[in-house]
Formats: structure tokens, C-alpha cells, sequence
């Protein structure tokens, strides 16, 4: 395969989709008075233990990128558990914001001596208060935790480490070997990518995607990786991440993990779901924290957990479709509001002109004015 494209068109392979053949459905759209003014397209894949239960958008094909990072963290499970803190595993399993308790803990996985073969780019802070006054470094960047917890873990195995983010690495093949264990022996990507950070990700459908966190729940017991994010929510994500919000709302019963570019994994504890719960969003344009938020909060609120609505929005109400959840929780999902009482409708114009007002039950009672008394002569009292 080339590096570079044929055409900016695209040249398309075999049995493989682009963005263009895919069957997107829209997840939410934003509307001004009754207006679409933005429509969010994705795909949702929910399923129990290994059997897809509902999908909606299309079995999509993508990379899991950081949504995979509690999977990789399986392949070294045994060999940090004794050897590392609760923080220090949480940050082993996190997209962090790059704060300075973020940096702090994946520093501590470290030895100053092994620090010079973490790989991760140079990046800043992913989220910034004031001006930015801080120099690029790999530390900063959201993945540092998982590569100081995979080159500790090479050293416990007795990995070399040199090339640990090549995809004929012993740390991404036994990755594949996590992954084989909940898909099958057969399973093989289609495609291996470089991700941001420098490490390569697999491709996988959503509804693949969705299996793999059902796995999780059913297996939580079996290490510390779901421990340790429900301990650390905030070292996951950060600040008003969606990831560490979910963490805390949900009080240890839903595992969530953020993925660029625009995923979302949920492993749901839930009695309806004994085999364990995963429900994977996927959004069609990527990045969007907003729209991610808005799914979110009704797919857990038909499982019966409480998420805030994001910040409002200016002037725009936010509305979900019935596909999001399987039909049986089509009742529960019409009672979960996507705005809330102290957002305000003030979307429209108030206009009291009976003949064209869409409100004519609104206009004002007809009152007399009031009675002003003449101002006093001068000099008058």
C-alpha cells in the first residue's frame, strides 16, 4: 500500500467501507424554535456478554483507539498488580487532561533513569485555563499513563522495550490476544493504524467494540482495572470529562472510557443484564463532547442511572431519537428530559399580535393604564 493517495476522491478497498457507504442515523439534533439547526449522525451497538442485542446506524467499522485502554491494560494486569498504587493504575488506564496530578502519577510509574523511552508525542495540557504559558512534553500528553504503565510492565515481563509502539511488538500481539479471547480465535483486523500517540490500534466494528465492554463488567472482578477507575474517576478523564463524570455518577456500577475520534464505551452493571452490558456510541464527525453527553445521559437513564445534562445550550434545545436504546426501553426513554428546568424556553420572540402569534392563549390580560398624578406646580408644599 502507498503512503500517500491516489486522489483526493479516494480510491475505495475491498470490503472495507468508508464514511460515505455507511448507513449513518441520526442521534440527535439541535433545534432553534422548532428548527434543526444541527443534526448529530453516529452509530450505537448495545450487547449483552457476547450476543449483539440492538444496533442502530450501522455495524460501522473503526479503530477503538484510547476507548481500548482498559483492554490493554489486561495483558499486564498480573504483573502491576503488586508492584503499583491505585493511582497508579488509574492513570495506567487514562485519556488525561494533562493536569498536574495526571502528570504526577504516570511520572511515578517511572524511574528518571527509564523516563527517555516513553515515546508518547510532545503535547500541552488538553485542557487550559488562561493563557498558555506551558512548553510542549511528553508527559503532557493524554496517553503518558499508558505508556509508562507498558514499559513497566515490558520490564516486569522481561519484554525489551525498545520499539514497544511497533504493531510486530509483543505489548500490541498480546493486545490482539485480549481481544481474540471475547471475539474469537479467527478474529483478525482488517486494518492496523498508527494512533496519536504513536502506538497502533486495531479496527472494529462497533458492535464489536460493544462485546468487548460487556466483557468487561462480567469480568471485573478478575483484576483491578475496574477498581481502580471507579477509585480514581477524575485521574481517567479530568475536569468535566464525559468519562470521569459517568465514573462518579454512576457509583461504580458503569465503567466509561472516552475514545477519539468521537467514542464512547459504557460497561453497565446492571440486574437486567446479567452477562454484563456494553454500549458503544460511535459519532459520524468525530470529536464531539456535547452530543456524546446528550446520548449518554438517555442511554443510562433508561438503565435507571441519574447523568446531568451538559452545560446549556444557547438558545437550542437538544432532541434524541427512539433508535438510540431497543424497543423494549423506548417507554422509559421519553421520560428523560434532554434539557433542564432551569434552562428556560426562550428560543422565540414573544409576538402579541393575536393574528400571527403561535402563542394567542399568551397575550396580556387588557388593563386600563395606571393614573399619574400631574407633576406639582413649582415651588408648590
Amino acid at each position: 500500500m502507498s503512503l500517500y493517495p491516489a486522489s483526493p476522491l479516494g480510491v475505495r478497498a475491498p470490503g472495507i467501507p468508508t464514511g460515505r457507504d455507511v448507513e449513518w442515523e441520526p442521534l440527535v439534533d439541535y433545534r432553534r424554535n422548532d428548527i434543526s439547526e444541527t443534526t448529530v449522525h453516529g452509530a450505537v451497538a448495545w450487547a449483552n456478554g457476547g450476543k449483539l442485542i440492538h444496533s442502530f446506524g450501522g455495524n460501522v467499522l473503526c479503530y477503538g483507539r484510547s476507548m481500548m485502554k482498559p483492554l490493554m491494560m489486561k495483558v499486564f494486569a498480573e504483573a502491576l498488580a503488586p508492584v503499583t498504587d491505585w493511582r497508579q493504575k488509574a492513570i495506567a488506564c487514562s485519556s488525561h487532561n494533562g493536569d498536574v496530578e495526571h502528570v504526577a502519577a504516570a511520572q511515578s510509574l517511572l524511574a528518571e533513569s527509564e523516563r527517555g523511552l516513553m515515546q508518547t508525542p510532545l503535547d500541552v495540557p488538553l485542557v487550559q485555563f488562561g493563557r498558555q504559558v506551558r512548553r510542549p512534553r511528553r508527559w503532557y500528553h493524554c496517553c503518558s499513563g499508558e505508556h509508562a504503565a507498558i514499559l513497566l510492565g515490558c520490564r516486569l515481563l522481561g519484554w525489551s522495550r525498545a520499539g514497544y509502539t511497533l504493531p510486530s511488538h509483543r505489548v500490541f500481539q498480546s493486545l490482539l490476544d485480549v481481544i481474540r479471547g471475547q471475539l474469537g480465535a479467527d478474529w483478525t483486523p482488517l486494518r492496523i493504524a498508527r494512533d496519536g500517540c504513536g502506538l497502533p490500534t486495531a479496527s472494529n466494528t462497533v458492535s464489536e467494540l460493544a462485546v468487548l465492554f460487556a466483557s468487561l463488567s462480567a469480568h471485573r472482578d478478575d483484576d483491578w482495572i475496574w477498581e481502580a477507575m471507579m477509585r480514581h474517576p477524575d485521574l481517567v478523564g479530568g475536569f468535566n470529562r464525559l468519562d470521569s463524570t459517568i465514573l462518579k455518577a454512576c457509583e461504580g456500577r458503569v465503567l466509561a472510557k472516552e475514545g477519539a475520534d468521537g467514542l464512547l464505551g459504557l460497561s453497565v452493571v446492571h440486574p437486567d443484564f446479567p452477562e454484563g452490558l456494553g454500549v458503544v456510541i460511535k459519532i459520524a464527525h468525530g470529536w464531539n463532547a456535547r452530543a456524546s453527553w446528550t446520548i449518554a445521559r438517555s442511554v443510562l437513564g433508561v438503565l435507571g442511572f441519574d447523568l446531568r445534562n451538559p452545560y446549556p445550550l444557547h438558545r437550542q434545545k437538544a432532541f434524541i431519537v427512539p433508535g438510540l436504546v431497543p424497543e423494549v426501553l423506548l417507554g422509559k426513554l421519553e421520560t428523560i428530559p434532554t434539557w433542564d428546568e432551569w434552562d428556560p424556553d426562550r428560543d422565540r420572540y414573544i409576538q402579541w399580535n393575536k393574528t400571527i402569534s403561535p402563542y394567542p392563549e399568551a397575550a396580556p390580560p387588557e388593563v386600563s393604564p395606571p393614573e399619574v398624578s400631574p407633576p406639582p406646580f413649582a415651588g408648590e408644599g
